[in-house]
This record gives C-alpha cells, structure tokens and sequence, in this order.
C-alpha cells in the first residue's frame, strides 16, 4: 500500500496504535458471570451498578479518555480516509491522493469487476483488494466451465423431454378412452 499520509497523520497513527494497545476490551456488565449476557459492550444504567459507579475492582467502562487522536480519527492505518464505494460512478468523486476505496460487501462480481478495472485505470487504492482478486480469478476460470455444464444441462433436458412426451400423450389418450365408455 502507498503512503499516503502526511508527517503530522503518520504521527497521529502512530499514537493511535500505541494508545489501543493500552486500551482495555470493554465488557458489558457482569457479562463474565452469565452465559445469556454477551460481551458486546452496553453502557450500564443501574442505580447500584458498581461499573457505572467506577467501583475499585471492576472492569473499565467506555469513556472519552480513551479517544484516539483526533488527526487519526476515521483514517485506515494506511493514512488514507475509507470510502465505501457500490459503482463506477462513485468512483469519480474520490480524490486518490487522500481517499481509498472499499468495495461494498453487495455488490456482484460483475460490477466488482468493473470497479476494479475503473480503480486501476484512476490509480486509486482498494483496501479490500484481497477479495477482488479472488472474484476475477473466478470470473476467469467460470466462462469456460459454464459452457460445459450448460451443454450438459441441455443434453440432459433433451433427453427427459424426449421420453417424457410419449408417455404424456399417452396418459391422455387413456384419459379420454375412460371418459367415453
């Protein structure tokens, strides 16, 4: 990935990641004590809650001293802001000196495709990138495996549809036999 950032951002995340290894992973409250309590944070509200009360010996809740450094806020450690891009045509107003592009998680194949031939030709940077090769590889090896089994899907359906006539026809006509005696 290109450096994208400048002296003071590159400092700035520098400290962010110094600062989140010293960060404690928050839990909710009493979460350790029950099974049916999951540790996604939620902020606790109890008159004798001990967390909201910031008793000695229980764990830390979330608050603003824990807060990154605000010229790293929103950057990818890259130092480039995230933008999540759907089409081409978003592509256009993303500057490739300060921005980079994640491609979004519903977007197809097809268009994942174009973004990335679009991308290349801007010079812009995708972080997700990983997962756009392995989709053009696919797309690579597809065509000609689609082809087969398309002409085996076909050859199958002939087949069926060639003993399967006969016999309609001749429920039909048996059908028509017992209506008429």
């Amino acid at each position: 990935m290109k450096k994208l950032a400048t002296a003071a951002t590159e400092k700035a995340l520098e400290l962010r990641a110094r600062l989140k290894k010293k960060k404690p992973s928050f839990a909710r409250h009493e979460s350790w004590r029950y099974k049916r309590v999951k540790e996604s944070w939620r902020r606790p509200r109890g008159l004798d809650n001990k967390m909201r009360r910031k008793i000695k010996g229980w764990p830390p809740t979330v608050s603003v001293g824990y807060r990154g450094p605000k010229a790293a806020r929103g950057l990818h450690p890259s130092g480039c802001k995230e933008v999540l891009v759907h089409n081409t045509e978003e592509l256009k107003k993303i500057d490739p000196k300060t921005q980079a592009i994640k491609i979004a998680h519903t977007v197809g194949k097809r268009k994942r495709a174009k973004i990335l031939m679009e991308a290349k030709k801007k010079k812009i940077t995708i972080l997700n990138l990983k997962e756009v090769k392995e989709t053009v590889e696919e797309e690579k090896e597809l065509p000609e495996e689609k082809k087969e089994e398309e002409k085996l899907e076909e050859e199958k359906v002939e087949e069926v549809a060639e003993t399967e006539k006969p016999e309609q026809k001749q429920k039909k006509k048996r059908k028509g036999r017992a209506r008429k005696q």
